[in-house]
């Protein structure tokens, strides 16, 4: 019996990061009151941190308090000739450091301006542990 090879490719660690920094929109996965919940956040990558913005008070603040959360971020064509995905996972804090404060919101100044400003919380999410996929041809530059 023949069996088709997968058109799903692993990616390494190095190539998984490169690839996150050519979108801004990913997910992420928490537990609110023992129920998993994934929501939406525009984000970006530095080093090998994570860093997202979200409202005092909200429901993703309270959730990621220094708990270990799910990353996932994607990209690919209509057409379904090529795609990847990159899942992260890690233990998500509120960001402290000046440096990668500053970073954060320069990377992050066009993205829901209603969240701009000391208002913002910003989380960084370590990157623990981190896979991907991809299949077909990614373009040089994705984005």
């Amino acid at each position: 019996m023949v069996h088709p090879v997968s058109p799903l490719r692993e990616l390494s660690r190095a190539r998984c990061l490169d690839l996150l920094a050519t979108t801004r929109l990913g997910r992420v996965g928490v537990s609110v009151r023992a129920l998993p919940v994934i929501l939406p956040v525009t984000y970006a990558v530095i080093g090998e941190t994570v860093v997202f913005r979200t409202a005092p008070g909200s429901k993703l603040t309270a959730a990621v308090h220094r708990s270990v959360v799910a990353f996932e971020a994607d990209r690919g064509d209509l057409c379904g000739a090529w795609g990847w995905s990159v899942l992260v996972q890690g233990v998500a804090s509120e960001v402290t450091d000046p440096a990668l404060q500053d970073a954060a919101r320069a990377r992050l100044a066009h993205d829901l301006p209603f969240l701009d400003g000391e208002v913002a919380r910003l989380v960084a999410v370590e990157v623990s542990f981190v896979s991907g996929r991809s299949f077909g041809m990614i373009p040089e530059d994705p984005a």
